[in-house]
This record gives structure tokens, sequence and C-alpha cells, in this order.
């Protein structure tokens, strides 16, 4: 709990901050990049990996870049930033792998939450001007990141990690930027692109080559 915590305040943290110089939609492709990170970081630990996964990670790469990026990729401070944020959502996520078969889940992600919590707590009040009124304005945003995205997401990665290998899992995570789009879609009603649907499908389509088993 305490590695996976100081893992998921890095990748957070690194992401917020690269969100100041870096598009929303370009922030979600780099960030993906986990997907290529997790199974290197898994063969370094000795796992095995599907012999599909090759062709897996290139058709996520592929949708994500037509579901996210509108402009020319760019090197700048900011990718660095989110780069190195999807290093340490990738050790996260070999770690969960690594002890999730071990102890209990649950509280597992109740310490990497905590650890979370406290460690960008004592960097906002020691880099940052936190002001409580702004705090209790934006309280209904930061409930659904803590709630929703830290408790029920995390949780629900590590009970999911129980039955799946990090490197699908990892493939399957990154369906977030489809099921993002589709809900703008559906809540919203923005109209999706060409492209932007071409890469929700290709996107769908890259989770199958990494679920064929080795054998």
């Amino acid at each position: 709990g305490l590695l996976c915590g100081i893992f998921l305040f890095t990748a957070c943290n690194l992401q917020q901050f690269a969100l100041v110089d870096v598009a929303p939609g370009k922030s979600g492709f780099l960030t993906a990049m986990y997907i290529v990170f997790v199974p290197i970081i898994g063969l370094v630990r000795g796992k095995r990996v599907s012999k599909w996964m090759p062709l897996s990670i290139a058709l996520a790469i592929s949708g994500l870049y037509l579901l996210c990026c509108v402009e020319t990729l760019t090197i700048q401070t900011g990718d660095l930033l989110l780069l190195g944020c999807a290093v340490a959502f990738a050790v996260q996520i070999n770690v969960v792998d690594n002890y999730v078969n071990r102890i209990d889940a649950l509280r597992m992600n109740a310490i990497q939450i905590l650890v979370c919590t406290t460690l960008s707590a004592i960097c906002a009040v020691t880099t940052e001007q936190v002001s409580f009124s702004e705090v209790v304005i934006c309280f209904p945003e930061i409930a659904h990141v803590g709630f929703l995205s830290m408790g029920v997401c995390y949780g629900m990665q590590i009970l999911g990690q129980r039955d799946l290998d990090q490197a699908p899992a990892a493939l399957i995570m990154s369906l977030e930027a489809a099921f993002a789009l589709l809900f703008d879609w559906l809540i919203l009603k923005t109209n999706l692109s060409t492209k932007e649907i071409w890469g929700c499908i290709i996107l769908f389509i890259a989770i199958i080559p990494a679920q064929i088993e080795p054998k």
C-alpha cells in the first residue's frame, strides 16, 4: 500500500502539473503510454506476455492517437512530465500485480489512498497558498475525484488484477479515453468526428489480441 501510494502520488501530481501547459487530448494520449511501459517492466520482473501483445500495443497507440491528438506532437516540458506520469502508473500497476494475490485488496487500496492523500496535502500546504473557501467551492469536483476516481476505481483495479495479468489490465484501463468520449457524446451531446469514432473502434479491438494465451 505504501509503494502503490507513493507511485500513485507521483503519477497524479506529475499529470496535474503537466496540464498547466499541455492540452487535455495530448495529455490523455501521453498518460496512456503506460500501456507500453507496463509489459516492459513486467518482462524485467520475469513475467510472460502474450506473443500478440506488441500487436495490441501498436493498435492501442494508434487508437489513442486518433482519439486524443488533434495537434502536432512536439516535445515540451509538460510532455516529459506526462511520460514520467505514465512510468509511475506503470510501476503502480506492476506493484499491484506483484502483491494482489497475497494481501487484502481493499485494505491495500485504503492504504495507497491514505499515502497519496497525505503526500499531496503536504505538498499543497508547503508549495501553494491553500484557500479553504476555494476548496469548499470546488468540493463536488474534489469529492468526485476522491471518492469515485481514487476510492472506487482504484479499488476495482486491484480486485480486477487478481484474475488478470498486468499487461492486458493496462490495455483495458486505457479504454478510459474511449469511454470519456462516448459519455461526452451520450450526456453532453457532443458530436464525434470520424477520426474519433475510428479511434474508439481500434482501441476496443486492441484488447482482443492481448487476451490470446501464449499456448
